[in-house]
């Protein structure tokens, strides 16, 4: 089984940082006190820290949760002859009657629904021993929730001083109430001696006596009877966590809002020159659009001067082809007349050529030897076509 728990915000487990750990570490140094060389009973133990530290001062201790595999867990990590851990709820305790001297319950009773408070308080009662007490702890719901706006959503239902009050008044009318809260300021002790405490607020101008803090938690002592209470506490106890964890968390914090500051401001610095760089790049593209505003002026003139040199070209065009088809139609008559020319001219050739055939042969011997009888023949043809 693993020896470390996960941290849900449920329970607290040893080794979260914050205020957490000193609020919860706290309770049980301070209950440790009243406890001494007691039986005392841890309900709601969860990881089993806080009962190990009462065993230091206890004549026996049981934890107690309602989670089996957290009490395993602790059973597994603490081991002493005065500690043991149950299974069990808050409300319905694994124990005896009158069987324990001091129960301690520490941030337990918010996580049970209104109803089943009573029946805790009912169930401390039946297993204190004559003379017992209860160390309890509770949220102050005005200041825990209200006043920051906060939801815990593993409590059921958190209680004011007066609620609180009211549900220890059937079993446990003797109480001393202490008030818990984280307080930040300067501590300064006597090495010797010394007379009571003081706690002052100021500043550079005026110390006055400081006002304790309104209670974020409760710490109630309650029993049955004023003589049943234990000794008083200190009026006012501190606690810090013996490795400093807690300031050396605060510091790692500041250096860390330093350095995050560093990042804000050159990321500052970064985003102002990305901030010029913008304001350059729009002017750029302000003068970009102009120059395309007066390219498309100059280019609808050119398409439009284009459209009217097609359509002069066109009505050119119209006129060279209408020109054209009369060239076409004057050369086809010339062409004709020019055939007709070439036919009269053959023929003029060619009766030229018969003429010169009738000359040349008139002019023959054979054309006058012929001439006498041909003359007989055409009288002849004369007087035959008379008598005809």
């Amino acid at each position: 089984m693993s020896s470390d728990l996960e941290f849900t915000g449920e329970r607290f487990v040893p080794g979260i940082a914050g205020e957490i750990a000193h609020e919860h570490w706290h309770r049980y140094a301070f209950a440790r006190r009243f406890c001494a060389g007691r039986r005392v009973a841890d309900i709601a133990c969860g990881e089993g820290y806080g009962s190990a530290l009462l065993a230091t001062a206890a004549a026996d201790v049981v934890g107690i949760d309602i989670e089996p595999a957290t009490i395993a867990h602790a059973a597994q990590r603490y081991t002493a002859a005065n500690l043991r851990f149950a299974a069990g709820r808050a409300d319905a305790l694994p124990l005896a009657d009158a069987s324990v001297d001091a129960i301690v319950s520490f941030e337990t009773i918010e996580h049970l629904p209104a109803d089943a408070q009573p029946r805790m308080l009912a169930e401390f009662a039946r297993v204190l021993a004559p003379g017992g007490f209860v160390v309890l702890s509770s949220p102050n719901r005005p200041e825990y929730s209200d006043a920051r706006q906060h939801v815990n959503p593993f409590h059921l239902h958190e209680l004011d001083r007066e609620e609180l009050a009211r549900l220890f008044d059937a079993g446990f009318p003797a109480r001393r109430w202490y008030r818990q809260r984280r307080y930040l300021g300067s501590a300064l002790w006597a090495e010797e001696g010394g007379d009571g405490f003081e706690a002052l607020a100021g500043d550079a101008e005026s110390a006055t006596p400081a006002q304790p803090p309104q209670a974020l938690y409760f710490i109630v002592v309650a029993a049955r009877t004023p003589d049943a209470l234990p000794a008083s506490g200190p009026a006012l106890s501190l606690f810090t966590d013996a490795d400093e964890r807690e300031w050396q968390r605060i510091d790692a914090q500041a250096r860390e809002v330093l350095r995050l500051d560093a990042l804000l401001g050159a990321r500052d610095a970064a985003l102002a020159q990305q901030t010029a760089h913008v304001a350059h790049l729009e002017e750029l593209v302000a003068y970009r659009d102009r120059i395309v505003v007066e390219r498309d002026a100059q280019l609808q003139e050119q398409v439009q001067a284009r459209a009217a040199l097609a359509r002069d070209f066109d009505a050119h065009r119209a006129q060279a082809a209408a020109a054209h088809a009369e060239v076409q139609t004057a050369l086809g008559s010339a062409q004709q007349a020019i055939a007709a020319l070439d036919a009269e001219r053959l023929r003029l050739e060619r009766a030229l050529e018969a003429q010169d055939r009738i000359i040349n042969y008139r002019q023959s011997a054979r054309w006058w030897v012929q001439l006498p009888w041909l003359r007989v023949r055409l009288a002849w043809r004369r007087v035959t076509g008379v008598l005809s």
